[in-house]
């Protein structure tokens, strides 16, 4: 009964530590993926097969969107863009790298080129400058509520130690204790074995040995 309950056991963690591993993995390829893509090219949003998850850092799209959210926004041509879309794009009045995410509230053409008039909904006017069509990062698509500060967090070489490494430097761990305590179960499982084998065996020798003698030392006739 003891041995069903500590395999039962086993089973129950093996199974966590392999959904854990399920989790933690792709979350360690995705940020590592887009840590080395930010590096590589600085000029553009570093993206994971056309979905690009972006922090946000003020409310000036609130209620849609709050700070510290994380949203998934996806890369589109400017041509699809149409008025009420909520696009992230690089600020006109930027520094060249910083984003926006705001609501389009007009598309037009000036002197052949195209470009979006957004607003923040929770400002109470239209963004300064309009937004060229190169300007655009992509299309806001949806939200994970507070997820913007974790993603903060696990960007910095603290947060990749504490949700990444350590929990996966954790599962090995366990798994190379799990495997020993395995072995040294089946090891003595199989030393048990020997010896009641030789116990037998010992015991067989024993009741040939009796025969023997009372063979040798039983009476005799002429």
């Amino acid at each position: 009964m003891a041995k069903e309950k500590k395999a039962g056991a086993n089973r129950v963690l093996t199974v966590i530590g392999t959904i854990m591993c399920i989790i933690l993995v792709p979350i360690l390829v995705v940020n590592v993926t887009l840590i080395a893509k930010s590096f590589l090219n600085k000029d553009e949003v570093p993206n994971f097969g056309g979905v690009l998850p972006m922090i946000v850092l003020t409310d000036s799209m609130y209620p849609e969107i709050e700070s510290g959210d994380l949203i998934i926004c996806k890369t589109a041509k400017p041509e699809s863009i149409k008025v009420g879309d909520v696009i992230s794009f690089f600020d006109p009045a930027g520094n060249g790298t910083s984003t926006v995410t705001h609501r389009v509230i007009e598309v037009y053409n000036e002197d052949g080129k195209l470009f979006f008039r957004t607003r923040g909904d929770n400002n109470n006017s239209d963004d300064k400058d309009p937004v060229p069509a190169e300007k655009l990062v992509g299309v806001y698509q949806s939200r994970i509520p507070g997820a913007g500060n974790v993603a903060m967090f696990m960007q910095s070489t603290a947060g990749l130690v504490v949700c990444v490494v350590l929990p996966i430097m954790l599962l090995v761990g366990w798994d190379l204790l799990r495997r020993r305590k395995y072995e040294k179960n089946k090891q003595g499982e199989t030393d048990s074995l020997l010896a009641e084998l030789e116990a037998l065996r010992a015991e067989k020798a024993s009741r040939e040995n009796a025969a023997g003698s009372g063979s040798a030392n039983g009476p005799t006739h002429s």
